[in-house]
């Protein structure tokens, strides 16, 4: 992208979130599809698939809770499974109705991840909550959307929560970037623990693995796997995206083997938290 492109897409978010919110203004500047499909992108999607699809099964139901463009739902939806999806933000929904195919049974919903009182209890196998919780700035908040999430889940389902991890942020932008300082005087890092928090006009909610595990925990569930779902991705991205395709095959088993290591997912941009309903 080059600077006219980066300043008319600037001044583009500046006019939506007037009128729209910070949330949607940025999704109406940004282009989540391709973000997936980049090379670096293709890690985080292709980890994702390679989780939902240990636990999938002939005639299962998915629900996607944030689908945004539906770079996933179509995905299963072309596959042959049942999928709905929940999004909130309108230019995502339109984007997502324009992809859609003859023959995937798919749906599309505007709602809240916070509220998803159209579905009744116990009705899908498979729950992706693959975006909303980078967006809710309040363990209450993030509590009621897992709560959410879980009661349209059936006994035995599996949930797929994902998060945007706090400390990959912190030294990728803040001191690879050397931002760290501009950080810690907006009030956005604590200097004595280096947690970070966020507002609405952040769009981002940082989290640590910790306060996941506090989320999961408040839930009658059992924790499958923990899965730092781009890894190392973004710290060596540029060369990623420039590797052939012998050499991108190469990191990506690596990649697979390592992904749920507890001492790789504090450098993930994403993890994926992935539990049972019980």
């Amino acid at each position: 992208m080059n600077l006219i492109q980066k300043l008319y897409r600037k001044e583009k978010r500046k006019r939506l979130e007037k009128t729209l919110g910070p949330i949607a203004a940025y999704y109406g500047t940004f282009d989540e599809d391709n973000r997936l499909l980049s090379r670096r992108g293709q890690v985080e999607f292709l980890t994702t698939l390679r989780y939902v699809e240990k636990y999938l099964q002939d005639g299962m139901r998915i629900l996607e809770i944030g689908a945004a463009t539906g770079r996933y739902s179509h995905y299963f939806a072309q596959k042959g499974y049942a999928v709905d999806a929940v999004e909130l933000v309108q230019s995502n929904i339109e984007h997502f109705q324009k992809k859609t195919l003859p023959n995937e049974t798919v749906t599309i919903r505007q709602g809240n991840a916070m509220n998803l009182s159209f579905f009744p209890d116990n009705t899908f196998d498979i729950t992706l909550l693959l975006g909303p919780l980078y967006h809710l700035y309040t363990f209450e908040d993030q509590k009621q959307a897992l709560s959410e999430a879980i009661r349209v889940t059936k006994t035995g389902g599996v949930i797929f929560a994902a998060y945007c991890m706090a400390d990959a942020v912190l030294i990728l932008h803040g001191f690879g970037g050397g931002e760290i300082r501009k950080f810690i005087a907006r009030g956005k890092v604590d200097t004595e623990t280096f947690s970070c928090h966020s507002g609405k006009k952040d769009i981002f909610q940082l989290i640590r693995k910790e306060e996941i595990d506090a989320l999961r925990e408040a839930f009658p569930v059992k924790q499958l796997h923990y899965v730092a779902t781009d890894g190392c991705t973004n710290l060596i991205r540029h060369a990623v995206d420039q590797m052939n395709p012998a050499d991108f095959e190469c990191y990506l088993n690596y990649h697979f083997i390592t992904c749920e290591r507890l001492d790789m997912s504090g450098i993930s941009d994403h993890t994926l938290d992935i539990f049972q309903k019980i």
